[in-house]
């Protein structure tokens, strides 16, 4: 029984890494993938102005969601 509870925790202290591995690797990819396009100016504005409002949608959402008022 203790083998199978130290190989649990070994695996459980190996999905923060997992996890900042993923998120890592997403960010990398849609760089990647954006980087030519912000070549253009107006592409650049465009991508720009689309992040941040999906950014807003997001936080408004959310203070929706929990009934968070603003301050």
């Amino acid at each position: 029984m203790t083998r199978n509870n130290e190989n649990f925790w070994e695996n459980v202290a190996r999905y923060p890494r997992y996890m900042i591995t993923f998120i890592l690797g997403t960010f990398y990819a849609i760089y990647t993938w954006l980087k030519p396009l912000a070549k253009q100016p107006v592409t650049l504005v465009a991508i720009v102005g689309l992040l941040v409002s999906m950014v807003l949608f997001t936080i408004f959402t959310l203070r929706a969601m929990l009934g968070v008022s603003a301050v």
